[in-house]
């Protein structure tokens, strides 16, 4: 039995431990086992403290996709009483630099291939040292010089770029010294500066300790035991474990119970992901909405096994059903939708996986209180729509250096979500959507998920965006961005199509076409670019 852990420290610990010779992590065609991992780590550990003289509490930025090297450095920091900042690799320039400043990171550890930006702006933070990895750095040789040669050579993805103070990943690790100083940490220390999407301005830090995060590691596994048997799973790590929701569900919880992890550094690249999975027996997916729509358009995924798949999570945005059911019929593993955000470590409720129901987004994780509150705050019966609050040992204790941000959202506790939801009479929760994005018509309310699973229903249409936009006499109309699969079909025919489903005021009055639709690193639909239009 997997107890119950204080600390991030303490749940490596137990995996290194109980798990020696399981597969952890694969990638490329590579695997590395708990033990490998340990050892690596520890090194990485070795030389945080004493090559770079880091001490515990510094924060170190980590700009990583899915590789063996991200797993490697995460618990080195870790073990090394570091503040881990997760850091997007997709991020523009100013982006990394307000990152690394607000942070105050004083090490940056960056793949090569993305390195350019940051060294673009590394000259105005506080960063003192930065620490460079190749793609295949934890791959044997000459596996290891090949990819590496043709990454850089002959893909030419590795564009020009110098650091001062730069140090090779492959000098931090396979140096045999793993004699790293170890420190008690508490359930309350920082173990995770979580910068929050920056979707809606500029990107906050939120604060989540070692008792946030192994707290929801705990009550997902309490919520779901069956995804989790110990040794026994093989994970397929789609999201960038950068995001939080990947973070906790693969880098903490699948690891302390001896689980595989595939690890996929693009997931846009689908025969790659499929490449990595053919010969696997796959036993639990993390996804979203967009990756589920278009595996189940990719030809050669319709041909893999899915004899094994148990579980299937879906989080992150919005689960159409159209999605659930074609996935579904594809793979023959229901979807469970679950609801989390970065303030909350990010966990807050998931559907059972032997009870769920479509369009909910479940009930709330074990230790976790939830209320629907009005604007002014006063809590609304059941069945009412309102603001999602949310109360539990996941509940981050505030933004890094905003304690005015912070009082926005945290009271007593309670941490207000900016999600409109309703309770049912059952206790299943449903989102309606998000507060910014709800558009009014002449007074009424329309939640943009609504329209977006009624129209993705159609045969042709692949994916959907539902914004408001300004009208004279109503205030606001309902437009939306599809993208489809058939250029035949019309307007008036997808107009026609919403009429049968919705009431007139939530009838899109604009479709507009598009080969694709903006999204972020992790695949959400960016409505308020399209907005902004």
């Amino acid at each position: 039995m997997v107890p119950r852990f204080n600390t991030a420290v303490e749940l490596l610990e137990f995996a290194f431990k109980n798990y020696p010779q399981n597969r952890a992590y694969t990638c490329a065609g590579h695997t590395l086992t708990f033990d490998e991992i340990e050892k690596l780590s520890a090194e990485f550990a070795y030389y945080l403290q004493n090559v770079l003289k880091l001490e515990p509490g510094d924060r170190i930025a980590m700009q990583l996709p899915n590789v063996l090297q991200y797993p490697v450095a995460l618990y080195g920091a870790i073990r090394a009483g570091l503040v881990v900042v997760n850091t997007n690799p997709l991020y523009t320039a100013p982006e990394i630099e307000h990152q690394l400043n607000d942070s105050g990171a004083k090490a940056l550890v960056v793949l090569s291939n993305i390195a350019a930006n940051a060294a673009s702006i590394i000259k105005n933070t506080k960063v003192e040292h930065v620490i460079v990895t190749n793609f295949a750095d934890l791959h044997p040789a000459p596996k290891r010089w090949i990819i590496n040669a043709v990454v850089k050579h002959v893909k030419k993805m590795v564009p020009k770029f110098h650091f001062e103070s730069q140090h090779a990943f492959r000098a931090a690790v396979g140096h045999g010294k793993t004699s790293f100083t170890k420190h008690a940490k508490t359930s309350d220390d920082l173990l995770v500066l979580q910068y929050t999407g920056g979707t809606t301005g500029v990107a906050k830090g939120a604060m989540l300790t070692h008792g946030n995060l192994t707290s929801n590691v705990w009550q997902m596994i309490e919520h779901m035991p069956n995804a989790y048997v110990p040794g026994k799973e093989t994970f397929l790590a789609c999201l960038p474990l950068y995001h939080i929701y990947a973070f906790n569900l693969h880098a903490l919880s699948a690891f302390c119970y001896g689980e595989h992890n595939i690890l996929i550094p693009n997931p846009r690249d689908l025969q790659s992901l499929v490449d990595a999975i053919k010969n696997e027996d796959l036993t639990v997916m993390i996804g979203i909405n967009t990756l589920f729509n278009a595996l189940c358009r990719f030809e050669p995924f319709l041909a893999l096994n899915f004899d094994r798949l148990k579980i299937t999570s879906s989080g992150g945005m919005a689960l159409t059903m159209d999605a659930a059911h074609t996935w579904e019929k594809i793979t023959g593993c229901k979807v469970v939708e679950g609801y989390g955000l970065t303030e909350a470590s990010p966990v807050v409720s998931g559907n059972p996986s032997d009870a769920i129901q479509l369009g909910t987004i479940g009930v709330p994780l074990p230790e976790t209180q939830v209320k629907i509150v009005d604007d002014m705050g006063n809590e609304l019966p059941q069945g009412e729509t309102g603001e999602l609050c949310v109360k539990g040992p996941q509940v981050m204790p505030g933004y890094w250096n905003k304690p005015e941000e912070t009082k926005k959202v945290l009271s007593d506790g309670w941490l207000r979500t900016g999600d409109m939801a309703l309770i049912q009479a059952d206790g299943y929760l449903k989102i309606v959507d998000r507060k910014k994005d709800l558009i009014i018509v002449s007074g009424f309310n329309v939640y943009p998920n609504e329209v977006e699973d009624v129209i993705t229903q159609h045969p042709a249409v692949i994916e959907a965006a539902a914004v408001g936009m300004a009208d004279a006499e109503s205030g606001e109309r309902v437009k939306v961005f599809a993208v489809v699969s058939d250029t035949n079909v019309t307007e008036r025919e997808l107009v026609d199509f919403c009429k049968k489903s919705l009431t007139g005021y939530k009838v899109p009055k604009k479709i507009v076409f598009r080969e694709a639709l903006p999204k972020t690193n992790v695949g959400k639909i960016l409505r308020r670019e399209l907005r902004d239009e």
